[in-house]
C-alpha cells in the first residue's frame, strides 16, 4: 500500500542555519523551549536524529520535538517547522512505539536517533512566540492554556493558510475559537493579543485565513479541535475507516 503523503503544516518564513555547531546547540535550546512550552498534559521527545542522506534540506545532525496532539503525532523542528508525522489514524499506541516507519517517510536518511533525557534549562530561553518556525507549538501551548483553565470555548480550530499554491510552500499556523459568540484568533506573530472577527468567518476558513492572513492567501488546511473522538484534519471531511490508510494533511 502506498504511504500517505505528509504535508508540511507550519513553516512560519524563518529559517536558521543548523550546520555549525553552535547552530545546532541553538537549535536543541530551541527544540526544548517547544518541549517546555507543551507541557506535560501529552507525550513527547527530544530527539537526536542522524541523517545519513548527503542531500535534501535536512542537515546530517538535526534535532526535533515528537509531540502528541489530538490524537496524532507531529513533528517539529526549527528549520522546518511542524508537519505531521502519524502514519494512519487509531494507531497512535503503535506509532509511538516504532517511530521507524514515521520518521523515514519523512527523511529515509533518518535510520539512526536517540531520546534526549531533560537537559538544563537553556542559556538563552526564546519565547515561545518566537521560536523560529514554531507558529504550530505556540498554538497547541495557547490551546492548552485556555483547556486548562476552562474557558468556555464553543468551537476552535487550527488554521494554517499559505500564499503560494504549491504543496511545498511554507506558510502560517493560528488558532481560531469561538468564545461567548465572539470569534477570538491567536496569532504567535502578534504575541498573546487575540484578535476578534465574526463568528461567521469559522464557518468559511479561506475567508478567515484571508482576513488574518491577507489577500493573498491561496488555501488553507483546518485541524478541528475537539475534546473526545477523532480528530476533522480538513473541513468537511470524513475520517477514514479504523486502521486505514491515511492522508495526514495539515498545511
Amino acid at each position: 500500500m502506498m504511504k500517505p503523503r505528509l504535508v508540511l503544516l507550519a513553516v512560519c518564513l524563518l529559517l536558521v542555519p543548523a550546520s555549525a555547531p553552535a547552530a545546532l546547540e541553538r537549535s536543541l535550546d530551541h527544540v526544548w523551549t517547544a518541549r517546555a512550552g507543551l507541557g506535560d498534559e501529552a507525550w513527547a521527545e527530544v530527539l537526536r536524529i542522524e541523517n545519513q542522506r548527503r542531500t535534501g534540506r535536512y542537515p546530517r545532525i538535526l534535532h526535533a520535538l515528537v509531540f502528541e496532539f489530538e490524537g496524532l503525532l507531529w513533528f517539529y523542528t526549527p528549520t522546518e517547522g511542524t508537519q505531521s508525522l502519524s502514519l494512519y489514524v487509531d494507531r497512535l499506541d503503535q506509532e509511538r512505539a516504532d517511530l521507524r516507519p514515521l520518521l523515514q517517510a519523512i527523511e529515509r536518511g533518518f535510520t539512526r536517533w536517540e531520546v534526549l533525557p531533560q537537559g538544563p534549562a537553556p542559556a538563552r530561553a526564546t519565547p515561545l512566540e518566537q521560536l523560529p518556525n514554531g507558529c504550530f507549538v505556540a498554538c497547541v501551548s495557547e490551546w492548552r492554556r485556555l483547556r486548562r483553565e476552562r474557558v468556555a470555548v464553543a468551537a476552535a480550530l487550527l488554521l494554517s493558510f499559505y500564499e503560494d499554491a504549491g504543496a511545498g510552500s511554507g506558510g502560517h499556523t493560528v488558532l481560531a475559537y469561538e468564545v461567548a459568540g465572539e470569534l477570538q484568533v491567536y496569532d504567535p506573530a502578534d504575541g498573546k493579543t487575540a484578535r476578534r472577527f465574526s463568528p461567521r468567518l469559522l464557518a468559511d476558513p479561506l475567508a478567515l485565513a484571508r482576513a488574518v492572513g491577507g489577500d493573498r492567501v491561496q488555501r488553507f488546511r483546518t485541524l478541528t479541535l475537539v475534546t473526545s473522538g477523532a480528530p476533522v484534519l480538513l473541513a468537511q471531511a470524513k475520517q477514514p475507516e479504523r486502521g486505514k490508510s491515511a492522508e495526514v494533511l495539515g498545511g
